[in-house]
């Protein structure tokens, strides 16, 4: 099988790009590594003929990213570029068995996220369907049946995927689509019955002619607009008054995805892996006064892209100066200065999963001693955080810290007992948000907060402290996985934490040759 691999030599300031295959001894490419490779792709050329140069572009990248992962590592394999690395058609069946136990006899129907009507607007699948199927393609529904074999009308578990009409003229534009009648196409679901979506409707009040105990036992996605024109065109075949009342069907996938199974691991873990050297490259090469936070954004995004990520896992946040000071910040628009802090909170999603990662790093590559004092304060509370923390007992995201056991209140705690404001107050009240969140599919993963950490868990901790008027704005946040004997793993460790750790980074890009 064919290999691309990337070794770089820390004396001669070269990287070998190895295309080498099984049968092929001498497709080895030596290349001079310069920073100046992430702005003009097109300065390298193969020594071997090739009929265009997506390699050099990808070798450019990738290059970079692992000179900034600093010498002594080993060799780093690109990772194989898919559109989306699926688990197993049995995993994706095992949760809706596993949702279908959970609705005592119950239907429930899920209806997959609508093309976007604007082309600039990349698609996503709604991320309870995909983790239910795996399915990425727009318009269809799912039915999950649950067994009802204890009750007087008795059913068995039955899965159906319902696809849409095919619509060739918008095929023109968005890309061939599959339906019903596609060949394959069950095989390609991995669900046990494929129908066309005009059988969705009939199949529900077919079903609910049979046992009319369905009418109260029916479960939907809240806020879909598909879902109540279904269950409304239900009550009129069925001749009542009133459409029947969906439950919210995501109080019952919610704690399914809570805990991830090893595959979902894997796939975090591979965004981690593309958000940590995107925040290394950001300090590296890219940090200095003159800079725009929106080149910093563009930067990062291309390492994500280059790696094999689909997409950010949430809009970049780059603030330099004042802008740190602004949580949810998204403007990028400033030029940054001498002397500011730069906050970069910033990562991606691989396959459907995301990462979440925030470091504050000073743009001219050296801290002042009062921007060192905050960091290392912000850094005490996450270590605080991290050290307090017992598997099936530690809660998250207990902003009012009403919990004992939450550690938001041993982080607050830290934040509030260690250094004051430039009036002498304690520094508590520049912390605003709550410690971390559940991740996964999505980046803020749903949770009935504060939740309790248990094995399978992955979170962030984040402790932030923003003060307007020093313009000082630091927030870390790592991504950490709870294990299965309950340690706490963070899967940013390789990533810069401290203070010496971040200039020393950023030293070795400016001492690097040009």
């Amino acid at each position: 099988m064919a290999q691309e691999v990337l070794r770089i030599s820390p004396d001669k300031m070269v990287v070998d790009y190895d295309f080498r295959n099984d049968t092929d001894q001498d497709a080895t490419t030596e290349v001079a590594l310069r920073p100046s490779c992430f702005l003009r792709t097109n300065s390298f050329a193969r020594t071997t003929a090739r009929d265009d140069n997506s390699g050099m572009k990808r070798l450019c990248l990738l290059a970079l990213a692992v000179l900034a992962l600093g010498p002594g590592l080993p060799p780093f394999h690109a990772p194989l570029l898919h559109a989306l690395d699926k688990q197993p058609a049995g995993v994706f069946r095992a949760r809706r068995v596993a949702l279908a136990g959970k609705l005592q006899g119950g239907v429930a129907i899920l209806f997959a996220a609508e093309e976007p009507v604007l082309d600039f607007m990349p698609y996503r699948q709604d991320s309870d369907f995909y983790y239910l199927t795996g399915w990425n393609e727009p318009g269809a529904a799912l039915m999950i049946v649950g067994d009802a074999s204890q009750v007087a009308t008795t059913h068995a578990y039955k899965e159906i995927l319902f696809l849409p009409a095919r619509n060739l003229r918008m095929e023109a534009y968005t890309g061939v689509k599959m339906d019903a009648a596609t060949p394959g196409v069950e095989d390609a679901s991995g669900v046990d019955h494929v129908e066309p979506m005009t059988e969705l409707p009939a199949e529900l009040s077919r079903m609910i002619s049979a046992n009319r105990s369905l009418f109260v036992n029916l479960w939907t996605q809240p806020d879909s607009a598909s879902a109540s024109a279904l269950l409304s065109f239900t009550a009129t075949t069925l001749g009542t008054g009133t459409a029947p009342q969906g439950h919210d069907v995501t109080t019952l996938t919610m704690p399914l995805r809570q805990i991830k199974d090893d595959g979902e691991i894997q796939l975090i873990k591979q965004a981690s892996k593309a958000s940590i050297l995107a925040q290394r490259v950001m300090m590296q090469w890219w940090v200095k006064p003159g800079m725009t936070e929106r080149a910093i954004a563009g930067a990062m995004t291309a390492v994500w892209m280059e790696n094999g990520c689909e997409r950010p896992s949430y809009a970049p946040i780059v603030g330099s100066g004042p802008n740190s000071t602004i949580l949810h910040y998204s403007n990028n628009d400033r030029t940054m200065q001498d002397g500011d802090l730069l906050l970069v909170d910033a990562a991606c999603e691989y396959s459907m999963y995301a990462a979440d990662i925030t470091r504050t790093v000073p743009v001219n590559g050296h801290f002042t001693a009062r921007q060192r004092e905050i960091y290392n304060i912000v850094l005490g509370a996450q270590q605080a955080a991290f050290d307090a923390f017992v598997a099936g007992k530690s809660s998250i995201n207990d902003r009012d810290r009403k919990d004992s056991n939450s550690l938001d209140t041993v982080a607050y705690n830290y934040i509030n007992t260690h250094g004051k404001d430039l009036h002498g107050q304690p520094l508590g009240k520049y912390w605003l948000h709550g410690l971390g969140h559940m991740m996964g599919i999505d980046v803020h993963d749903p949770g009935n907060y504060p939740v309790v950490l248990k094995p399978g868990m992955v979170f962030t901790i984040e402790p932030g402290v923003y003060i307007p008027e020093e313009k000082i704005g630091v927030r870390i946040e790592c991504d950490f996985l709870v294990t299965a004997d309950g340690k706490l793993i963070d899967l940013d460790a390789s990533l810069p934490h401290t203070p010496d750790e971040i200039e020393a980074v950023m030293q070795a890009g400016k001492s690097a040759p040009k």
